[in-house]
């Protein structure tokens, strides 16, 4: 009988293999290279797995558990809170699955990579433009890993110790944020909102921002999707204590609202899913990032920058990596980050998805995801007992809605909505923000017709009146 053990595409599986690496690293079992992994937290047990199968076998088993997922195409979905349903072009898909492009993975080599350089020198430019700033990298992880990443750049710029942001802000980002500058020894500050409009108070912003104040943060739109208009305020406090201005943005709010740079940003970050990017069940995600164009600033921006220049002789036009401040290309101790990659894929589909739309594309989406969060506010809010928004302020793509009036927890309310009439609510936010009772957080963009609203807010009116 052959060892079961042996598997013929994986060569050190082989017994005399793994005797020789073992002997060789000096130890006698597998076992004592987990030896710093607790008993406790050991799976110590055999895997529940099933006996091997064919191909056939195998793709029909994956398939008999892919119809039991139900996704934004199999019902109307209104859950967004950093991940949101958009419309993808057809041509976003078709470029991006190229084999150029799908299977390149990152332009170390610039004489073999010009095509995906470009794109990426594009999609630089295109973030400029969007921003208002002056140089952009070409794409981190996701808005969160970009938040922590301009934090700590604004650290090594101003050498101070204190971040400001809002309390409301995504809980997971925060969490996010402090894991990137625990080591580091900072704190974290927390500044309150009004709570009649859900705008950051200025005077406890002034209270909280002082010498040691390295950044204020704050989010326009904010997390529970209302419009922070005091942002030009806030830079102004930021600055006049020497602190660097960090402002968190929708890309597809740009269209409508004013660009960071007219207020006083010094560093922009966001999430660049909603150009051009499927939900993918979460991920993978694109972390936007742009400054001003100070030296000082771009000297110390994470991950990398793709320039153009031309050859020797100055008749042809050329791309390569113009900055790369990580650990990799030698900077080693001196590198701003250790961020070793870029979501180069999802930064090429933004690319296409932004050059398809164009300026005037781009306004026409913010216009019309703007009328039709309104429109599903209006309508919500004329069932009896729920209140939407709960913030007197305007809102773009999300909104609070509360359901303290009639008597219903959001938990349940939003299973009845799933398991009765097939729509998929909001986020459950009354643990995040208990001081807001019972309240959800739904999201409206360009996908969600007039006719799937309506249907969400008949659907609504009977879960809340307890009538199927």
């Amino acid at each position: 009988m052959p060892d079961a053990h042996i598997h013929p595409y994986i060569p050190n599986s082989m017994p005399a293999t793994k005797h020789e690496m073992m002997r060789e690293i000096g130890i006698k079992t597998i076992d004592e290279l987990y030896v710093d992994v607790p008993q406790k937290l050991r799976f110590n047990r055999k895997l529940n797995l099933p006996e091997a199968m064919s191909e056939q076998e195998v793709r029909h088993h994956v398939e008999s558990l892919l119809r039991e997922n139900k996704s934004t195409k199999d019902m109307p979905t209104f859950l967004g809170a950093g991940c949101w349903p958009h419309y993808v072009p057809a041509a976003v898909d078709n470029i991006v699955q190229r084999s150029e492009f799908s299977t390149s993975y990152t332009p170390y080599q610039p004489e073999v990579t010009q095509g995906m350089l470009q794109a990426l020198f594009e999609y630089q430019s295109m973030v400029c433009e969007l921003t208002g700033m002056d140089v952009a990298n070409s794409s981190m992880y996701d808005w969160s890993s970009a938040l922590g990443e301009a934090v700590r750049m604004a650290t090594r710029i101003n050498n101070r110790t204190d971040i400001v942001v809002p309390r409301i802000v995504l809980p997971d980002r925060c969490a996010t944020l402090q894991t990137y500058v625990e080591p580091l020894k900072m704190c974290v500050k927390k500044v309150d909102y009004t709570r009649e409009t859900g705008l950051i108070n200025l005077e406890d912003l002034k209270e909280q921002v002082c010498n040691k104040t390295a950044v204020v943060y704050v989010e326009n739109p904010s997390y529970l999707g209302f419009i922070e208009s005091q942002v030009k305020e806030i830079a102004e406090i930021a600055h006049d204590r020497g602190a660097l201005f960090i402002v968190g943005v929708d890309p597809t709010s740009l269209g409508v609202l004013e660009a960071p740079s007219d207020y006083g940003a010094d560093i922009v970050v966001g999430e660049g899913q909603p150009l051009g990017n499927h939900l993918n069940f979460g991920g993978p995600l694109l972390g936007l990032f742009a400054c001003r164009g100070e030296m000082e600033l771009i000297r110390q921006m994470p991950g990398r920058v793709i320039g153009m220049t031309t050859t020797l002789k100055g008749d042809r036009t050329g791309f390569c990596m113009a900055l790369q401040t990580r650990e990799q290309h030698i900077r080693r101790e001196r590198a701003t980050s250790n961020i070793c990659t870029n979501e180069a894929l999802c930064a090429l589909a933004s690319a296409v998805y932004l050059a398809l739309l164009g300026p005037e594309g781009l306004r026409e989406l913010g216009e019309t995801i703007m009328m039709r969060t309104r429109y599903a506010i209006r309508k919500l809010s004329l069932i009896a007992g729920v209140k939407a928004p709960l913030f007197k302020s305007p809102h773009f793509k999300e909104f609070t809605v509360n359901f303290d009036r009639t008597g219903r927890k959001v938990q349940s309310t939003h299973r009845t909505l799933f398991k009765q009439y097939g729509i998929h609510g909001g986020k459950n936010i009354s643990k995040e923000f208990p001081e807001l009772g019972q309240t959800a957080l739904y999201c409206v963009t360009e996908v969600h017709s007039k006719e799937s609203i309506d249907r969400l807010a008949q659907s609504l009116k009977k879960t809340v009146r307890g009538k199927r």
